[in-house]
């Protein structure tokens, strides 16, 4: 494993933001939702992800979620992506979203 420096660690952005709404991605290759995510002060970000295994639509409005919010936005499938949604491969190489125990503020930054 390559070790980094703590200074590259903190230039990632990692906020918490709510997902606002959640819908299929019509337009994706592999099976996609868009969702818009409210990041706080950075504002309602939208993002292409491929969580459709695990979650349903309904199931992630409300739900926290972990955003890498300084990549350049990319155009993935017909959107505009403007944020990373955070998440690990479970053994069938699924999604699994990083989440939270308790309700944290929208644009909370990983410490």
């Amino acid at each position: 494993m390559q070790q980094i420096e703590w200074e590259d660690f903190q230039r990632v952005e990692l906020r918490v933001g709510t997902v606002l709404c959640a819908e299929p991605n019509a337009k994706a290759r592999k099976p996609a939702y868009v969702l818009r995510i409210d990041l706080g002060e950075l504002g309602v970000k939208t993002s292409s992800a491929q969580l459709t295994e695990h979650y349903p639509c309904a199931e992630l409005v409300g739900r926290q979620v972990l955003c890498v919010c300084n990549f350049a936005a990319k155009r993935i499938a017909g959107i505009r992506s403007e944020v990373l949604v955070t998440g690990v491969y479970d053994a069938d190489n699924k999604v699994v979203l990083a989440s939270f125990d308790k309700p944290l503020a929208n644009g909370a930054r990983l410490a």
